[in-house]
């Protein structure tokens, strides 16, 4: 039977845009009370109008807290307002931020960048766990972090990101064991390219169009999808899927290669001397 998640907490850290705003929306679907984080400034149309994303759906509004991620004291304030205004437990936690510098040129390393990657995109997961349990005095059924194929593929600007998603994918296995015996389960998620504001701002805005040129097999996937994804993990229906990395990506991580290009070089327009 599906998991029901009438007036269960769902805590989406960077959930008002991209796929996070998507995953949110896919569980409020469900009945559940969302609460999304953002870090940066909102005005309040801006709050408004994701409110409205909600309740024009006919889905409970989302709690909206600005709240750093690496801050212990406005995890803790989060926690608290939670447990003030939405009821005694989270459910589910997605772990959805990620940061880090682009790094264009080996001029870019530094051990600051991929630290500072790593404390956006990796301890998140663990600190929210042990706050989530200070503060209700229990875990969360479900926790989600998010990831990409970066690890096992070449992205332009992507060196710290890429290395941050590889930790994120270990440490999720591992605590995955470590929770075991209390009945809190783990998984990452592997989105690929998703048309959000995070994609052009890390590869720039034409790798869109170029990719849709040369698109051999459903290069780009939508938030939608990933949202309902991770949904999916968290319906009670594939509670034997643990300390996992799925793939959502339309199989396009395998398909995507010199083969296949070659394959469809004419549909593709692809020229050169090809016999």
């Amino acid at each position: 039977m599906f998991h029901s998640y009438q007036d269960k907490v769902v805590l989406i850290t960077g959930g008002t845009k991209g796929i996070g705003l998507s995953t949110g929306l896919a569980f409020a679907k469900q009945g559940a009370q969302c609460v999304l984080t953002y870090k940066w400034e909102r005005s309040k149309t801006e709050l408004a109008l994701l409110s409205d994303a909600f309740l024009s759906r006919g889905y409970k509004a989302p709690l909206l807290v600005q709240s750093d991620v690496t801050q212990e004291e406005d995890i803790a304030n989060l926690l608290e307002q939670i447990l003030l205004t939405c009821g005694d437990g989270v459910e589910v936690f997605v772990s959805n931020v990620s940061f880090a510098t682009l790094t264009r040129s080996l001029d870019d390393y530094a051990e600051r960048f991929l630290l500072k990657s790593i404390e956006y995109s990796v301890w998140p997961i663990v600190a929210f766990i042990r706050a989530i349990k200070q503060t209700f005095g229990c875990y969360p059924r479900y926790v989600l972090g998010l990831s990409s194929n970066g690890p096992d593929a070449y992205h332009v600007n992507y060196d710290f990101v890429a290395a941050s998603k590889a930790l994120l994918e270990t440490m999720v296995q591992y605590l995955n064991y470590r929770f075991r015996e209390e009945g809190l389960i783990i998984n990452a998620v592997r989105a690929r390219f998703v048309k959000t504001e995070s994609l052009w701002a890390t590869f720039g805005a034409g790798f869109e169009a170029f990719g849709e040129r040369y698109n051999v097999a459903d290069l780009f996937v939508e938030a939608s999808e990933v949202g309902d994804a991770i949904l999916a993990l968290c319906s009670g229906l594939m509670d034997g899927i643990r300390g996992q990395i799925i793939n959502v990506d339309k199989g396009s991580t395998f398909a995507d290669n010199i083969m296949s290009y070659y394959e469809q070089r004419h549909t593709l327009g692809i020229q050169g001397h090809i016999p």
